[in-house]
């Protein structure tokens, strides 16, 4: 179950996502790795040391303090890109010092995800982290042995590798060992669940719901699946759904971007360009 955020931190990581999402959309596919990697070890940092998170998560500090606090702690440690979303998260208003946390998180989740939608297993990570989420769920000794942060961490990944095995995906394991490392006092089968929501949502954005006034061939479907999958840099999916009012052409949906080559939509365009 996804958590439910106040009014300025769900702005506040509205504004990360589009940013985050901009990047890793043209990335190169290894960048996305070393991304998720270094944003997991700053939201490590940040639950570990909390006179530096509330710092840096309060407004009434100077911006250009928190900044300047940014690089000292992360320059010279972070890739460039990275090391710009951090400055902007400490710029962001937030309902809580520890949200900021929770966006680093986020951000590191949805970066290690875009691999999956690269490489088209997305669909496979979700279902693998709703099972995992499941067993979990029936499993609350193994539950609990995870999420035991009295244990050594690296004790828990063990005990963890050893369930999972060679079953799953990379980034399936490398989320839930991400998660391990970061319990936060939650419990595991609520945070593999979380996980399929976020493979969900970002699933959707791989999809392209396409209206069309003429049903499409397979060839021309497959040739427009890859056209998209060029614009955006990863694998696209198909809803096509037939549209006689759009007259001829296609409109294509893609997250909240919409791209209308419809003659109905140009006729609408031309209607509003006439003088009044």
């Amino acid at each position: 179950m996804t958590p439910v955020l106040q009014a300025a931190t769900r702005e506040a990581l509205a504004a990360l996502t589009e940013r985050l999402d901009a990047y890793t959309d043209g990335a190169p596919a290894r960048e996305l790795t070393t991304t998720a990697d270094e944003l997991f070890s700053v939201a490590r940092f940040l639950e570990g040391e909390r006179q530096v998170r509330r710092l840096l998560a309060d407004a009434s500090t100077p911006e250009q303090t928190r900044a300047d606090l940014v690089q000292r702690l992360f320059g010279g440690k972070l890739s460039q890109p990275v090391l710009d979303l951090v400055g902007e998260l400490v710029r962001k208003r937030w309902s809580k010092p520890r949200d900021i946390v929770l966006a680093a998180e986020a951000m590191a989740r949805r970066a290690t995800l875009s691999t999956a939608a690269r490489n088209g297993s997305l669909d496979d990570v979700e279902d693998q982290l709703f099972r995992f989420g499941r067993i979990l769920a029936r499993e609350p000794e193994l539950n609990a042995l995870l999420a035991d942060t009295t244990r050594p961490v690296e004790g828990r990944l063990q005990l963890l590798d050893g369930v999972l095995g060679d079953r799953t995906y990379p980034t399936t394991a490398a989320l839930l060992r991400q998660t391990v490392r970061l319990p936060r006092g939650r419990h595991l089968d609520v945070l593999a669940e979380e996980l399929a929501d976020l493979a969900a949502a970002l699933r959707e954005r791989s999809v392209a719901k396409v209206r069309t006034s003429v049903a499409l061939t397979p060839e021309q479907e497959s040739a427009l699946a890859d056209r998209l999958g060029r614009i955006y840099g990863r694998t696209i999916s198909l809803q096509v759904e037939l549209d006689r009012d759009l007259l001829g052409g296609l409109v294509v949906q893609v997250g909240g971007e919409v791209i209308d080559g419809s003659v109905a939509g140009r006729l609408a365009a031309a209607r509003r360009s006439l003088p009044s």
